[in-house]
């Protein structure tokens, strides 16, 4: 006690004292025993009949390989079924320390926040990795005793890296929603959030295992490692313990959400000349590292493409093209170009790809919308290579077909790509003090003026570009007239 009373020096000795004291609380309480000796427990032997039942089908049957893969597949679903009591423990965390009234004893001890915050994740993480770990040794003997069946090292390694790696995500998520809602039906309601992403994960990586694709589970472990650290980041950012004591109800004030991101949008200007001169000034010095990183990206997608056409070769017939004339100008009109209508449809065509990979970058900490930018260079650099690989002079058709537009869509990809990079990474890079509402919709609206300031006139300008101007520059490039 005296220990406890005591200001810990470390960042883990406090963070110990609070782990031990939730285990402590955990182990007393049955409701949380009960689930988890029962998936330690009776889930293996579950598991190991049906291991053997399905062995023995197969073999029937002369398809071994099936009951092979079909029992690393179990091993990893014995491994899951306890850590998914982890997010339980770990969404009651602080939601359920506020309804209980114990919360505030808590945050009146001297421990700092990221003491406070590590102990509650190790207290959430501990009990149900050590049942996952002891149902998966359950499990393997079970298997030794059945149907001599040993695991590799290799897959050993895996399936305890992805348990260990997919509690960690888990529980940190969870602790993020507990410590941001007051109650834990509010909290249970937003597990959703964690709970089917993480199930979509088992049905991929089950799919790999029955393929054989086992080298692909290390990337899926380095991906969820990321997506750890990245979250864990993140709650102890949005950790405020003033924060946690001062919120009684979660309410959506729109009017001052709406107020707040109109203000960032106009950014005190008074004019269309002072909001484009703090555009260029500020917004551009805020994204200048997102910057960085996207045109890294989109350059490396172009020469992995390219890399590419030399795995993936293409006929070299496919690329001679003798009636490249300026019949071209008229087959192409047909499809759109040269036309006014062109230029809508491919203005629309680009929107609806930024929008949605605005979308789906919020969801992914911009990820996915770097990936979707990535796409298309890509696909150019694997043209360029496919005709580097038939004997064709790649910068001749770069510069006919892709160049004209590209000089202006380029840019405004990274611009845009940029903007959904800052605001995908909001909720990890706020300012201290600042709510996580409040971050998210100061990012919004700076997504807001990029996207309409400076990206939209880029992509109205490329989309004239490629619909009036490439066409003749590529008929007058390639036909020789």
């Amino acid at each position: 006690m005296a220990a406890e009373a005591s200001i810990p020096t470390t960042l883990f000795s406090g963070a110990w004292i609070v782990a031990r004291r939730e285990i402590r609380d955990q182990f007393r309480d049955w409701r949380i025993l009960a689930p988890i000796l029962l998936l330690t427990l009776f889930f293996p032997l579950l598991m190991n009949f049906t291991a053997s039942q399905a062995v023995d089908f197969v073999g029937r049957y002369g398809a071994p390989i099936i009951g092979e893969r079909l029992i690393p597949f179990l091993l990893m679903v014995v491994g899951f079924f306890p850590i998914s009591i982890s997010i339980v423990i770990a969404l009651e965390s602080f939601a359920g320390e506020r309804e209980r009234q114990t919360l505030e004893p808590l945050l009146a001890t001297p421990l700092s926040d990221g003491q406070l915050y590590l102990g509650k994740t190790a207290a959430s993480l501990v009990p149900p990795l050590a049942a996952a770990y002891l149902g998966i040794t359950v499990y393997l003997i079970g298997l030794l005793v059945k149907v001599q069946w040993v695991p590799s090292l290799q897959l050993l390694i895996q399936i305890l890296s992805l348990t260990t790696i997919q509690a960690m995500v888990m529980v940190s998520g969870a602790i993020v929603i507990s410590s941001l809602t007051t109650s834990v039906r509010a909290a249970n309601l937003l597990a959703s959030f964690i709970i089917i992403p993480v199930a979509m994960l088992i049905m991929g990586e089950s799919m790999i295992m029955f393929w054989g694709r086992y080298h692909i589970l290390w990337w899926i472990v380095l991906a969820l490692m990321l997506i750890a650290i990245v979250l864990a980041r993140m709650g102890l950012r949005l950790f405020n313990r003033e924060e946690l004591l001062a919120r009684e109800l979660d309410v959506l004030d729109l009017r001052g959400t709406l107020r707040r991101f109109w203000s960032s949008f106009l950014s005190d200007a008074r004019n269309p000349v002072e909001w484009y001169g703090g555009l260029f000034q500020k917004s551009f010095k805020r994204i200048r590292f997102p910057i960085l990183i996207t045109s890294a990206i989109l350059l490396i997608g172009f020469f992995v493409g390219y890399r590419q056409a030399a795995v993936f070769k293409l006929p070299a017939e496919i690329f001679q093209m003798n009636a490249f004339d300026k019949d071209w100008l008229m087959i192409l009109r047909e499809f759109g170009m040269l036309t006014p209508n062109g230029v809508v449809k491919i203005l629309w065509a680009n929107i609806r790809a930024l929008i949605l990979a605005t979308i789906l970058g919020v969801f992914t900490f911009g990820v996915v919308a770097e990936i979707l930018l990535l796409a298309p260079l890509a696909i150019t650099g694997y043209f360029a290579g496919s005709l580097t690989q038939a004997g064709l002079d790649a910068s001749q058709y770069l510069t006919a077909l892709v160049l004209p537009h590209a000089i202006i869509e380029v840019p405004a990809a990274i611009l845009s790509g940029a903007a959904i990079l800052q605001l995908g990474m909001a909720a990890i890079s706020l300012p201290k003090g600042s709510s996580l509402g409040e971050g998210w919709t100061t990012s919004l609206a700076e997504w807001a003026r990029i996207s309409i300031g400076i990206v939209l006139p880029l992509l109205i300008a490329a989309a004239v570009l490629e619909v009036f101007l490439t066409p003749r520059i590529a008929v007058w490039l390639l036909s020789g007239s």
